[in-house]
């Protein structure tokens, strides 16, 4: 009776649990048996990942200037008042060292009215400014293109590295799964005396490295999920599981040397960043030239005042005057000064030039890089693929002449490593096929 009631006591609780918190429990069994897809981290990063967020603030912030210097073609308006005590109001009629005539005024004195200004021309100042403005926005722009494909490339390099250390993870279980059982083998053999103590030794220190190095790529799988979650945005902490399978090589669609470094210099945003700046050089160039310029505006004045001290007769009434109409300034000391501030605007646009051709110089040979990478990429996979064949025949081989006392357990032992390295160079290889089309699609600009 007694277990009856433990047993029921243990269902109701259960039940509870799957009923107060079925969401947290299907949730976390969701995000632990969750395969992320590059493409998805790459989702994920870039909806959560500081640095652009961070960029993403910078790029609002460049809005919201454009936005500013639209509002200086506003015009200026502005409510005044004042008030004050007065001293006393003497008029010297014969001098300064005369005796002064003390006209009478209130002992305090107040004015209110209002004042407007518009700029009516000013070179076309303010709206090219405007236009800097938004040049300055679109540069902006292309550094976050250019940050988030940078981040993107640094995520697929991290994700690939980790699967890269899960392969070795699982050759190297599979490696002392098969380790285990050939020091069996050996041991009876030495039972037996077929074979020497030694090459139970031997056997024993290839099975103590091999757990060594897979403790080693335990803890590198441990760093490369946490570096892969701060990419995420995540707590560093968080669960991440990645697909293990075969890494296809997909539909990689492939042109000549020549179209990738004309799609670089029309989609690359390191590119388009050097074109913003002899853009924005230009457009200083024309303001300064502006300065040089007459301005014109259009103001209107109005005020309330008492008393009235401003025009004989003196008054202690209140009294408004007003002007509207049209004003114009030219600076003459700009005649000069501008010389050198064009000087320096057009030595800026030349540097900027000359810039932009470094750059394009720097994008080709980038281009070319990558283009070679992944063709020697291919052609290590391709290499390391014909190792894996031999290394695979090599071990048979050895392993039956060993076992019919034809061959050494080191043969044996070297042709196994062999094949383990050969194992390791093509998972290596496949990754680096992947990273370097992505990284050329980075340069160009189109990833």
């Amino acid at each position: 009776m007694k277990h009856f009631y433990m047993k029921n006591y243990q269902l109701i609780r259960v039940c509870l649990l799957l009923f107060l918190f079925p969401p947290m429990i299907i949730a976390q069994q969701k995000t632990d048996h969750l395969n992320l897809t590059l493409e998805k981290v790459w989702e994920i990063t870039a909806s959560q990942n500081r640095q652009l967020q961070l960029a993403s603030l910078y790029l609002k912030e460049s809005d919201i200037n454009v936005l500013e210097a639209k509002d200086k073609l506003l015009p200026e308006l502005s409510v005044i008042g004042n008030y004050a005590l007065n001293s006393k109001l003497l008029i010297y009629n014969d001098g300064l060292f005369s005796s002064p005539e003390n006209v009478p005024v209130s002992k305090y004195g107040y004015g209110y009215g209002y004042n407007l200004d518009f700029n009516l021309y000013s070179g076309g100042k303010d709206k090219r400014n405007i236009k800097i403005r938004e040049e300055e926005e679109v540069r902006r722009q292309n550094e976050f293109e250019l940050q988030k494909n940078n981040i993107k490339y640094a995520v697929a390099v991290v994700y690939y590295d980790l699967y890269k250390f899960m392969q070795f993870r699982d050759f190297i279980a599979a490696e002392i799964t098969a380790e285990k059982k050939q020091l069996i083998t050996i041991e009876n053999l030495n039972k037996n005396g077929t074979v020497l103590k030694s090459d139970v030794l031997r056997t024993s220190v290839k099975l103590a490295k091999l757990k060594l190095s897979f403790s080693d790529v335990e803890k590198k799988i441990e760093i490369t999920k946490q570096r892969l979650n701060v990419f995420m945005g995540r707590d560093n902490e968080d669960p991440v599981s990645i697909s293990n399978k075969e890494i296809e090589a997909g539909n990689i669609k492939d042109f000549e040397f020549t179209e990738y470094v004309s799609m670089a210099l029309k989609n690359a945003p390191e590119y388009k960043i050097a074109n913003n700046n002899i853009e924005l050089s230009d457009l200083n160039i024309k303001q300064a030239k502006a300065n040089v310029l007459p301005k014109v505006y259009l103001y209107s004045r109005y005020n309330y005042t008492y008393p009235q001290v401003s025009f004989y007769p003196y008054s202690n009434d209140l009294w408004s005057y007003g002007q509207t109409g049209v004003k114009m300034m030219f600076s003459l000391d700009n005649l000069y000064k501008s010389k050198h501030s064009i000087a320096h605007a057009n030595t800026i646009n030349d540097q900027e030039k000359e810039k932009a051709n470094i750059k394009k110089d720097e994008i080709t040979i980038q281009v070319k890089e990558a283009y070679l990478q992944r063709q020697q990429a291919w052609e290590s996979e391709v290499t390391a693929e014909e190792n894996i064949i031999q290394s695979s025949e090599t071990v048979r081989v050895i392993r039956n002449s060993y076992l019919n006392q034809e061959s050494l357990l080191t043969d044996l032992l070297d042709a196994e490593n062999l094949l383990l390295e050969a194992k390791f160079a093509l998972t290596s290889a496949k990754v680096n096929l992947k990273l370097s089309h992505i990284r050329l699609l980075v340069i160009i600009g189109i990833l």
